[in-house]
């Protein structure tokens, strides 16, 4: 708990000298050390609405070349690829070549969101967790956790692929697992999912959230800022999107993993809005 004392007034620093980053990539030294992380959505590279021949819509495009253009920008500490609409690791492929195609001193860590282990199953669940790993991912989000026992299940995935997770009993682990409770049930059970041993961050989808709890945005906030609370206490940082105008907050409610969206022009201005707020050099 000491640890989560001092987190508490970093946004109160004057400076902050980032780390340097590991083999991992920048997201994980900065989260091993206590301090905050800036990332961003991996933006397709598809015009939006994008149609084929026949009017179909085409799905987001991500290649090795725009990844090395993300990996060029010294802001982003991590990428967060959302695959959970539709898995393709054809993605996750050309990512990790772009990023270890950069000639940048450090690179952002990149994970991997991936289906529910509702909507695909237990076993593509697990299969896509070993792949995406083994592809080089440093890291694998599965949404909508419900309970403790699918925790539990998903802490299972990351074992059974071999990977050396960094967890609050782990401190040399090099693999990001992270889960996110996103729903009101899974509110309900917060304690016991935060429980679990064998996982990295615990996080909370105010989206999808906001939306389950029939549009109460200020409950979802409240639920979310419970589940960064609870998660602490046993060690594990948060993640939570961000803008221009809820930096600061997100900052001062403890939040570790900031996400944005948009263009990386558009991150990275409210990633350098981050920065100053918490005298980072």
């Amino acid at each position: 708990m000491r640890r989560f004392r001092w987190l508490a007034v970093l946004p109160l620093l004057t400076t902050f000298t980032a780390p340097t980053a590991t083999a991992q990539g920048t997201a994980l030294s900065l989260w091993k050390s206590g301090a905050p992380a800036f990332g961003m959505f991996v933006p397709s590279e598809r015009a939006p609405g994008a149609t084929d021949a026949t009017g179909r819509r085409l799905p987001p495009l991500y290649t090795a070349d725009g990844a090395k253009a993300l990996a060029a920008n010294p802001l982003l500490d991590y990428l967060f690829l959302n695959l959970e609409g539709a898995y393709d690791a054809d993605a996750v492929r050309a990512m990790v070549a772009g990023l270890r195609a950069s000639s940048a001193p450090t690179r952002p860590t990149l994970l991997v969101r991936i289906p529910t282990i509702e909507a695909a199953g237990a076993d593509s669940t697990r299969a896509r967790v070993k792949q995406a790993l083994a592809l080089g991912a440093d890291g694998v989000v599965i949404p909508h956790v419900r309970s403790a026992d699918e925790a539990r299940l998903a802490a299972r995935f990351f074992r059974e692929a071999g990977a050396n997770v960094w967890t609050p009993a782990n401190a040399t682990g090099t693999v990001i697992a992270m889960l996110m409770i996103e729903d009101k049930g899974a509110v309900a059970a917060m304690q016991d999912i935060a429980a679990v041993p064998g996982y990295s961050l615990l996080s909370c989808g105010i989206g999808s959230l906001t939306r389950d709890m029939g549009g109460d945005g200020p409950g979802a906030e409240a639920a979310c800022k419970q589940v960064r609370d609870i998660g602490a206490t046993v060690g594990m940082p948060s993640m939570m999107t961000a803008t221009a105008t809820t930096i600061r907050d997100r900052l001062d409610k403890g939040y570790r993993g900031l996400l944005m969206s948009g263009s990386a022009e558009q991150a990275s201005a409210v990633i350098r809005a981050g920065h100053e707020i918490i005298g980072r050099r």
